[in-house]
């Protein structure tokens, strides 16, 4: 009597787990995000991931996003448990540069800008010295218009750009300069979590950023940092950094022109330069933001949705919305820049 080896095989696979979630695109010829859902009722997604682990790494580092849908992601307290289950301890939110809520632990809402507000495709933290390989979104309440978290993939960007412009940025890096105690942007105290100019000085020496006290507690602060590198697991070369973001020019033109009109350009909240401190061509900024709205791609929330993101494949930004709208953030597997590989000048 033959063994009914193929059935064996079939149980064998079942009892795994690994085929209780398909990942398939989300959309025909869409790479960026990889849609994820379960093949059965009542998948448990952090103990499938927690099992599964080097599955969904698999996925970030081929397409650079992970959406899971269906698995009703809808809290904190969920999102921490599936931050654990993929990526480890989550990380809490260091040398911030843009206004959240702390919601639970390393839970914080993933931006209070206003509703009318679009927010720039960018890396998060690439700016800081060490910054996090994995990003986690979860939709609690998806917005009744708008409010997207739209994609972009490093990688693309990087080989969008002409050779010439690339070669000078790797070169050189660019500077991102911040001023703190005016009425616009973050103040040093929020920026660095600390009342103690003692402590922001110490976090500045240890993350190689010069700073400088200025009048009434005014804190400025520069630092060069890369404009790419590779990506420590595939070696593809990114393009991973907030020159482009951080900008006066990328502000729409009114909000732009009223804020050099109150500061001129040395006081501005944020703003970025070459390396060596030279200002970027308005021309080269175009290109710069040319490429990320060519590479942009974006989906509607649905409420439950996980997004997962490898930090340095995919950019994300934000499209306004109207309406109540909750999307929570955390990070994971903080990265130094140190460890960053150069991209070869030939590429």
């Amino acid at each position: 009597m033959k063994k009914a080896l193929p059935q064996v095989k079939r149980r064998e696979v079942a009892e795994s787990g690994e085929d209780w979630i398909r990942f398939e695109p989300l959309q025909p010829g869409l790479s960026l995000p990889v849609l994820a859902r379960p093949t059965l009722p009542g998948v448990d997604l952090a103990d499938w991931a927690r099992r599964h682990r080097a599955r969904v790494d698999e996925q970030l580092h081929r397409h650079g996003a992970v959406l899971f849908r269906g698995f009703d992601i809808a809290s904190a307290e969920a999102l921490e448990r599936a931050i654990r289950a993929v990526a480890g301890e989550s990380l809490p939110y260091e040398e911030r540069s843009s206004p959240r809520s702390q919601v639970s632990g390393n839970v914080y809402t993933s931006t209070d800008h206003p509703p009318a507000e679009h927010i720039f495709p960018h890396n998060e933290q690439s700016y800081n010295q060490a910054f996090p390989l994995r990003l986690f979104f979860c939709c609690v309440t998806p917005a009744r218009e708008g409010g997207r978290t739209p994609l972009v993939d490093s990688r693309r960007v990087f080989q969008r750009l002409p050779p010439s412009l690339r070669t000078r940025f790797l070169e050189q890096g660019y500077t991102y300069v911040r001023n703190f105690g005016g009425q616009f942007g973050l103040s040093w105290q929020t920026a660095f979590q600390t009342q103690s100019p003692a402590e922001v000085e110490a976090y500045c020496r240890r993350h190689h950023i010069q700073f400088e006290w200025r009048e009434g507690q005014r804190l400025r602060t520069r630092q060069v940092r890369r404009a790419a590198g590779l990506h420590p697991v595939s070696g593809e070369p990114v393009w991973f950094n907030h020159a482009t973001f951080f900008h006066v020019s990328t502000l729409p033109p009114a909000v732009a022109s009223a804020l050099l009109a109150e500061f001129g350009e040395e006081d501005l909240p944020n703003n970025t330069y070459y390396g060596d401190g030279s200002p970027i061509e308005p021309e080269v900024l175009e290109t710069l933001r040319a490429a990320y709205h060519a590479e942009t791609v974006s989906f509607p929330w649905e409420r439950g949705d996980l997004l997962v993101v490898d930090n340095m494949l995919a950019a994300h930004a934000r499209t306004p919305f109207s309406g109540p709208r909750q999307v929570l953030v955390g990070m994971a597997r903080l990265f130094p820049w140190d460890d960053v590989r150069p991209v070869p000048a030939s590429s």
